[in-house]
């Protein structure tokens, strides 16, 4: 199984931006997928999660109402929408599979990170 996620960058407080996480190696629309982030000196937490159909969807309280996690399983990808973006977004981001719940240890398999910096 590989995960690759991509479309981190530099971004002003107040701007977005759209992660992608392509898999490989696994049937993707049998699992749910993660995204969780680990900004410098924290432990990894959890962002949003998506289930293997994409009709349920759930966010940690911090990003809810501005992040939206989809997901194409014809493309075997999913996506972070990353709007109204705050200097405390700043972390690397990863997508996870392998697991179903909130919690990093669940997860089996990872991603490499893409690193998303918020100027304030």
């Amino acid at each position: 199984v590989q995960l690759q996620a991509f479309g981190g960058g530099l971004v002003q407080a107040g701007g977005f931006l759209r992660l992608s996480c392509a898999a490989s190696g696994l049937t993707f629309s049998v699992y749910g997928m993660g995204w969780f982030r680990q900004a410098p000196g924290k432990e990894r937490e959890f962002v949003a999660r998506i289930n293997r159909s994409g009709t349920r969807r759930d966010y940690a309280d911090s990003v809810k109402g501005r992040f939206r996690i989809s997901r194409d399983n014809a493309e075997n990808t999913v996506y972070l929408q990353m709007n109204s973006l705050k200097p405390e977004d700043t972390a690397v981001y990863y997508c996870a599979t392998g697991g179903t719940g909130v919690a990093a240890y669940e997860y089996k398999y990872w991603g490499q990170g893409t690193l998303v910096t918020v100027s304030s």
